[in-house]
C-alpha cells in the first residue's frame, strides 16, 4: 500500500500532461475474478482484503515533449481506462485492462512505446451548467465492441487523502504496470515493465451521479459491478510521464 507522496522527478520526463474532469468510479470485487487478468509475477493490490476494479474518464491536453510545444493530433483528447491494482517487490502500482482514446495518435504511440492496451474509440464531452457528460463508442478493430456514457457533478472539495485510507488507495498511484512481447514468453510470460508517472497529490471532490450506462467492464469477460460504485471526482493535475524500466 502506498505510504507517502513520491519526490518529483530530477530527470527529465518523456512527456508533460495536463489531466483534468476526471472521476474515479470503483467497485470492491473478490480478488479471484480479477487475479486472472494480472501476469503471473504480478500481485493483485488488495485493501483489506478487497480487490478493486475502477472506471476512469477524464480529458488529457498540453500533451508535449520538455520543452516543444504541444504535439499535433494531442492538443486536447479523451480518454477512459479499465483499471485494477497490483504490487511489485512492495512497489504498488496500476494494471489496466484497457484505455480507450479517441486521439488515433495517442493509441498506436502509446500500444508501440509503452506496451499499454490502449484501444481506438469516439468520445464526446461536454459540460452543462455544473454537470459534466462523458460518452464513449469502442471503434478498434476486432476488439470487443463496448459503450459508455456518464453523467456526474463534482462537489464539495475533500480534505487531502491519507495514507491507509480508502480514497488514497485508489488515488494515490505513481506508478504502472504494463506487458511486453518476451521471445521465451511460453516459458517464462511477458516481460514486465514499471513507468512512472509524477504529479502533485490529488484533490479530491465529493461527486454525483446522474447517469450510468456501460458495458466497458462487460466487455473483458468481468461480471456486471454489483451496487452504486465508490465515487470521487478530482481537479486537474500537471503529469510527469516518465520512461518505462524492465522489472
Amino acid at each position: 500500500m502506498p505510504v507517502a507522496h513520491p519526490p518529483r522527478p530530477s530527470r527529465l520526463p518523456l512527456l508533460h500532461q495536463r489531466w483534468s474532469e476526471l472521476l474515479f468510479a470503483h467497485w470492491p470485487t473478490a480478488p479471484e475474478v480479477l487475479r486472472p487478468y494480472l501476469p503471473p509475477r504480478l500481485e493483485l493490490d488488495l485493501f483489506e482484503g478487497q480487490a478493486w476494479l475502477g472506471v476512469v474518464p477524464f480529458s488529457m491536453s498540453r500533451v508535449r515533449p520538455p520543452g516543444l510545444p504541444a504535439i499535433p493530433g494531442l492538443r486536447t483528447l479523451h480518454e477512459l481506462n479499465v483499471r485494477t491494482y497490483a504490487t511489485l517487490d512492495g512497489i504498488p502500482g496500476v494494471w489496466f485492462l484497457s484505455l480507450d482514446a479517441d486521439s488515433a495518435v495517442a493509441v498506436e504511440l502509446a500500444r508501440a512505446l509503452f506496451h499499454l492496451p490502449y484501444l481506438h474509440a469516439r468520445m464526446a464531452f461536454r459540460q452543462e451548467a455544473d454537470r459534466l457528460h462523458f460518452q464513449a463508442t469502442r471503434t478498434h478493430r476486432r476488439m470487443p465492441p463496448a459503450t459508455f456514457e456518464a453523467r456526474w457533478t463534482p462537489g464539495a472539495a475533500l480534505p487531502r487523502s491519507q495514507p491507509g485510507t480508502l480514497e488514497y488507495f485508489l488515488t494515490e498511484r505513481y506508478h504502472l504496470y504494463t506487458a511486453g512481447p518476451n521471445l521465451m514468453q511460453d516459458i517464462q510470460g511477458p516481460n514486465l515493465w514499471r513507468g512512472t508517472l509524477w504529479h502533485e497529490p490529488w484533490q479530491l471532490r465529493q461527486a454525483t451521479l446522474h447517469h450510468w450506462e456501460s458495458n466497458l467492464v462487460e466487455s473483458h469477460g468481468l461480471p456486471t459491478p454489483v451496487g452504486a460504485p465508490h465515487l470521487l471526482a478530482a481537479d486537474p493535475v500537471d503529469v510527469r510521464v516518465m520512461g518505462l524500466k524492465r522489472v
